[in-house]
């Protein structure tokens, strides 16, 4: 049996090989020489390598996160490159994959954390690597809720950002949407961006960009009136309207910003948001499982009894939920039902790819393996009940998706996901181990 032995760029620092290291190098070159490297690795740099040194971003990292010295910040993968000259350069990557001094987390599969909460993150905070918000989630469950803000301490989204990224250090990425994702004109853009750069740092920030479908800057205003109905379908929209969302997400990549592509509900939503170079994109579960199973159940009582209200109520039910317009109120009832059928079968509901609502998740996953995009990840999110959780990590437990574990967050509100790291015989074997320790316990006493 042969004696398995550990090499790492260290072994490569001998009198024969000749690799130096500059004094003003030593505080960061001493954070990589831990990182282990193949026989052939250590071969090549005995032979190549003369001087060990690190990037000047690498030096950044180090400084912005104030690490102490010979280590590096969670959040980021090391790597390095042999040059011509024979120095061995190292940077640091941003990849949530990643715990301090760049060690992969626990499993490729990261948790999130749908909050803008400081107090209800902080119990979650080593298990995610990852954050994501948007004006709803930090206006209405947090700034505006005495109940969660608590004290009314927190008076604006700076100040939360500002605390949620003290609680959660350098390891996490941060998704903050921006306010108004119909602005035409970048700058303006740049400048909302501009407080969370500086508050989370480039490093950590990602920015939210959502999908605009038929909504523009001019018609908006009915969202946010009377019945809040708008007065076309999600499928009557202008070409311009509906890439809205994707050309600002670009323009943001092209200037050096990671974005997080949001508001995929359907398959076909995948590639083309994937067009944006985005560094996630994502897939909803909760309101379109909801709306096929309604789907479902109607349309079989419909096509059981004939009975015309059964599709009227149907009606209502998807001007409620968009799938109509507030303008289709006259639309023939043949009409509702074709569209829901469409949906059904676009969704696969009937089959065993898209009964769990995770059909969209599934291709986002296929298309995340066939793209140039080897950085992108897949959030998936909007979560509830006692099913979407169990069924997503059985499908990521799948031959065809365990390789893809590691491109994938799961993120929802942290009571939803810590609920999961429990049993009714939690409660059963604690009961049995406490009973036992209190019997030990007065038996001692007695003594």
């Amino acid at each position: 049996m042969g004696v398995a032995i550990r090499l790492s760029i260290e072994s490569v620092l001998n009198e024969s090989s000749g690799v130096v290291i500059l004094p003003e190098d030593k505080g960061f070159v001493d954070a990589v020489l831990g990182q282990a490297i193949t026989p052939a690795e250590y071969r090549l740099l005995s032979e190549a390598a003369r001087r060990i040194t690190v990037t000047d971003h690498f030096r950044d990292v180090v400084r912005d996160f104030d690490c102490p010295e010979g280590r590096t910040p969670a959040g980021f993968r090391i790597e390095g490159r042999l040059e011509r000259d024979g120095q061995l350069v190292f940077d640091l990557i941003r990849d949530i994959g990643y715990e301090e001094n760049g060690r992969r987390r626990a499993t490729p599969l990261i948790f999130s954390a749908d909050s803008a909460n400081p107090y209800e993150i902080t119990a979650i905070k080593e298990m995610i690597g990852n954050l994501t918000c948007n004006p709803g989630i930090i206006y209405d469950l947090f700034l505006n809720n005495p109940k969660a803000n608590v004290g009314g301490k927190f008076a604006t989204r700076e100040e939360v950002m500002a605390e949620i990224g003290r609680v959660l250090g350098p390891g996490c990425d941060i998704s903050v949407e921006i306010n108004d994702p119909f602005e035409t004109n970048i700058d303006r853009v740049l400048e909302e961006i501009a407080p969370f750069e500086q508050t989370l740092n480039r490093h950590r920030l990602v920015v939210k960009i959502p999908h605009t479908g038929p909504v523009n800057r001019e018609n908006v205003g009915k969202l946010l009136s009377g019945d809040g109905r708008l007065d076309r379908r999600y499928d009557q929209g202008d070409t311009d309207d509906y890439l809205h969302g994707h050309k600002l997400a670009l323009e943001l990549q092209k200037l050096g910003y990671r974005t997080n592509f949001t508001l995929m509900f359907e398959p076909h939503q995948a590639p083309l948001a994937l067009q944006a170079r985005p560094a996630f994109i994502n897939a909803f579960v909760r309101h379109r499982l909801i709306a096929s199973q309604r789907f479902s159940r109607d349309l079989a009582a419909f096509d059981a009894s004939g009975d015309e209200t059964i599709l009227l109520r149907l009606k209502e039910f998807m001007i409620a939920n968009d799938y109509l317009s507030g303008s289709d109120q006259d639309v023939p009832l043949t009409r509702v039902a074709g569209i829901a059928r469409t949906f059904l079968k676009h969704r696969r509901f009937d089959s065993a790819e898209g009964a769990d609502g995770l059909d969209n998740a599934r291709a986002g996953l296929r298309w995340l393996k066939t793209s140039n995009l080897p950085e992108t990840r897949l959030i998936i999110c909007s979560m509830e009940g006692d099913d979407n959780m169990p069924d997503i990590l059985s499908m990521l437990s799948e031959d065809e998706f365990r390789e893809m574990q590691g491109r994938v967050v799961i993120t929802s509100e942290p009571n939803y996901i810590a609920r999961f790291s429990s049993s009714p015989q939690v409660v059963a074997y604690q009961r049995r181990f406490m009973k036992a320790a209190q019997s030990a316990s007065q038996a001692g006493a007695a003594r």
